[in-house]
């Protein structure tokens, strides 16, 4: 008995051991990012490294390289798919000519809001179908930032009306994007940010946009162009996150994915305040510089509702990903209406005039 005892304890003993060393270990990732150090949207990633490098106690150290130091921005989602690097920080709709389903989980024109997102991803299954979409690519996926509306277009034009889009080049991110210009009689034109300011100096472009106002003036916007036409209904919202290889990721012991879960979701509201507060003073620079605004009328974005619209049921009906996650998204906006409406004027969002038939979107 006394034997069995002895075997007892010192099975426990390495179990202890094993269990405190797994704890003990340092793990070293490198992440990159999909922005330069030009771009305010590196803010995002710098802090969440910063909260996950603080909250592990420097059990997990995650170094942080900008785009194009270690891979260049658009080479990024390969990288970590293939573990290259252990994570990066990125938008998913650039990864959309993989699979048109990642644009739905960046930013849709007309779509979900900053705090729509927040509530469809962290209790309306979303965050299931990021996981769904990039685990298909050998990654786990954490929504870590939310920047508030995109500013519009800013230009060389003045645009009132969805007729003064015509004949106009603009640098515009996103497929459904693109296709919408196309039926307003503009040209989508595809740059990378750190190229946009040049393109608009020279007037190989006509406008284009980029983001919220906050960092839109960090790039130097208001020096190359005069106009700027609001609502920003290409992004009404845009959500950044961080891939982590799957491979890097199970190696992780349960309370450094904790920190990494815990610091993503803090990130998420940190970012959104950030951006936002920043967007105060950047406006009042815009208008002290001279920039003129333009507003779409009512009826002019009913009319690109409902082209959005058109778009997402088209797709929704070639992949039974992206319906699966049109369906979560517009379900969400259908059932939160009610609330909405009763809440008004004292909520958020927008309760849209028109949505896509579910029945519509539902995967074959």
């Amino acid at each position: 008995m006394k034997r069995r005892w002895l075997v007892l304890v010192a099975a426990l003993m390495v179990v202890v051991f094993m269990s405190t060393t797994a704890r003990a270990r340092t793990y070293v990732w490198r992440m990159g990012t999909t922005w330069t150090p030009s771009i305010a949207l590196i803010d995002a990633d710098r802090h969440f490294v910063k909260l996950v490098n603080e909250l592990s106690g420097g059990q997990l150290k995650i170094k942080l390289y900008s785009a194009g130091e270690l891979v260049p921005a658009f080479e990024l989602f390969d990288a970590v798919a293939r573990g290259t690097l252990q994570a990066g920080g990125d938008w998913p709709n650039y990864w959309a000519g993989k699979n048109t389903a990642f644009d739905l989980l960046g930013s849709y024109p007309m779509g979900l809001t900053p705090i729509d997102y927040a509530v469809w991803i962290y209790q309306g299954g979303g965050l299931a179908l990021y996981n769904k979409v990039y685990g298909k690519y050998g990654m786990v996926y954490f929504p870590h930032a939310v920047t508030p509306m995109e500013s519009g277009v800013r230009g060389h034009k003045p645009i009132r009306t969805l007729a003064d889009f015509k004949g106009l080049k603009i640098r515009m991110s996103g497929r459904t994007q693109g296709k919408i210009l196309r039926d307003l009689g503009a040209a989508q034109v595809m740059l990378a940010g750190s190229e946009i300011y040049q393109a608009l100096e020279k007037g190989t472009i006509d406008a284009a946009e980029f983001c919220s106002p906050s960092i839109d003036w960090g790039m130097g916007f208001a020096e190359v162009t005069e106009y700027w036409v609001t609502p920003g209904w290409h992004q009404p919202a845009s959500v950044l996150g961080v891939m982590i290889n799957r491979k890097a990721w199970d190696q992780l012991p349960e309370n450094l994915k904790t920190v990494v879960k815990t610091a993503a979701m803090a990130n998420f509201i940190w970012s959104f305040t950030h951006f936002e507060y920043g967007n105060i003073d950047a406006v009042k620079k815009f208008l002290a510089k001279g920039t003129k605004i333009t507003r779409l009328d009512d009826k002019a974005l009913d009319k690109i509702q409902i082209l959005a619209n058109k778009y997402m049921v088209e797709e929704a009906k070639r992949n039974p990903l992206f319906a699966e996650i049109a369906y979560s998204q517009v379900k969400f906006l259908k059932d939160i209406a009610q609330w909405r409406s009763i809440s008004t004027p004292f909520t958020y969002g927008r309760n849209p005039k028109v949505l896509p038939d579910l029945n519509q979107l539902k995967a074959k």
